[in-house]
């Protein structure tokens, strides 16, 4: 699946509900349903600074594409890298660098974050790209 189609995916999942709610109930669903990092991932260096909870992400490169995991110490922010990782996940440093994670705004999810949140949300992002500019450079050298 392309970058939009699995983000139309996500878009139509939040939009069988209609209270905000019922959507960080699902949110939450889906951080539970996330298999946890390995713990040796759960260092300081894979530490997403920025966050109000605590946040590991770790990407490796494999045959040209990231891989990403991650795990929280909050359930809601949990599912919240979920999705982003749904999105982002196997795909190309280029695309990652790239990419334009519309569905944010379409269910409504920075704007229905405090103000926190809505920090961590930006850091996921941001430290995403900065491992698909890595990788990238690491790929053209």
């Amino acid at each position: 699946m392309t970058l939009e189609q699995i983000q139309n995916e996500i878009i139509e999942e939040f939009s069988m509900f209609g209270e905000w709610l019922d959507k960080y109930e699902y949110l939450i669903e889906i951080g539970k349903e996330t298999p946890p990092i390995d713990e040796k991932y759960k260092n300081d260096k894979n530490l997403i600074s920025g966050c109000q909870s605590k946040v590991w992400l770790y990407a490796e490169l494999d045959n040209g594409k990231i891989k990403f995991t991650a795990d929280s110490d909050a359930v809601i922010t949990k599912g919240i890298v979920s999705l982003l990782i749904k999105v982002v996940n196997n795909r190309t440093p280029l695309e990652i660098m790239n990419a334009d994670l519309f569905f944010i705004d379409k269910i409504g999810l920075q704007a229905n974050l405090s103000p926190t949140r809505a920090n961590g949300l930006s850091a996921m992002i941001k430290q995403m790209r900065l491992y698909g500019m890595a990788y990238n450079a690491k790929l053209n050298k």
